[in-house]
């Protein structure tokens, strides 16, 4: 799934994407609105991850969105 679906469909994916990542609040998801490379910095802050660890997070979660 590319990211223009995901931001187009942000509203209804946030909720995977919160229990995928429940440390992260709603502003984080509400600002977020399907950017990937804004979710994977946050996830870096909130997780201590580092760059390339919080950009596969991401991908996997949008290769889950694909099926």
């Amino acid at each position: 799934m590319n990211n223009d679906i995901i931001a187009g469909k942000w509203t209804q994916l946030k909720g995977k994407a919160q229990q995928k990542w429940g440390e992260l609040t709603d502003d984080v998801f509400d600002v977020q609105q399907g950017d990937s490379k804004y979710l994977a910095g946050k996830l870096q802050e909130q997780y201590g991850w580092g760059r390339d660890r919080a950009e596969t997070e991401v991908r996997d979660f949008e290769r889950t969105l694909d099926s």
